[in-house]
């Protein structure tokens, strides 16, 4: 898949494919559904050469591309907002991954371990601290995986500065990073527990 506007953007090394994956949470998976464009944002993990996804058995869309339709799925990161001396130059530091490709449906003990993968993703070591998931939700669950081939993706990344003004000017230039932080955590009312390793851990990933 070309890059074709601001090519030099572009990044080929997979390694830059898997970092931008795995700084994420949410991805937007896009397909046709009866002629129509369907979006939908979704939790995901990285396994290795393939994305994981989930959602509801119930959720017709989500069947519809476990069927073997095509599928782009977007993973985007905006990292700081680049203020240059018009709104025209302004522009924002970026990393963004587009995947593409026919999903593969997950079964048996494939899907209980990538739906393990996903939940200790979003969480790490959640899935230690509480009761298993029986097997009516994993029924009651879909889980897809979205293969990572040679020639299936493209990462486009943009860093840096807005660059000198093409006229004088004296208005203020320069980047605004943007940052995205856990916490606190707030506890159900009711609960009696103490916060738990894995949240904790959450809370300390803001703090480092």
């Amino acid at each position: 898949m070309p890059i074709r506007r601001h090519a030099e953007r572009g990044r080929t090394c997979r390694a830059d494919l898997d970092a931008v994956l795995d700084d994420g949470l949410v991805a937007t998976l896009a397909t046709v559904l009866d002629g129509q464009p369907w979006v939908v944002p979704m939790l995901y993990a990285r396994d290795g050469d393939r994305i994981v996804v989930h959602g509801s058995t119930g959720a017709g869309a989500l069947r519809h591309v476990a069927g073997g339709v095509p599928l782009a799925l977007c993973v985007t990161h905006l990292d700081a907002i680049v203020v240059a001396y018009n709104t025209f130059n302004s522009s924002a530091n970026y990393r963004s991954a587009v995947v593409t490709g026919i999903p593969e449906r997950l079964d048996g003990a494939d899907k209980e371990r990538a739906l393990h993968l996903l939940s200790d993703r979003i969480i790490p070591g959640r899935t230690a601290e509480v009761v298993p998931t029986t097997a009516k939700e994993y029924a009651a669950t879909l889980a897809l995986a979205l293969p990572i081939t040679a020639d299936n993706w493209t990462v486009k990344v943009r860093t840096g500065g807005p660059g000198a003004p093409d006229q004088p000017s004296d208005a203020w230039t320069g980047v605004v990073p943007l940052h995205t932080a856990y916490g606190p955590a707030l506890p159900e009312p009711g609960t009696t527990a103490e916060l738990p390793a894995s949240v904790a851990g959450l809370l300390a990933r803001s703090q480092a």
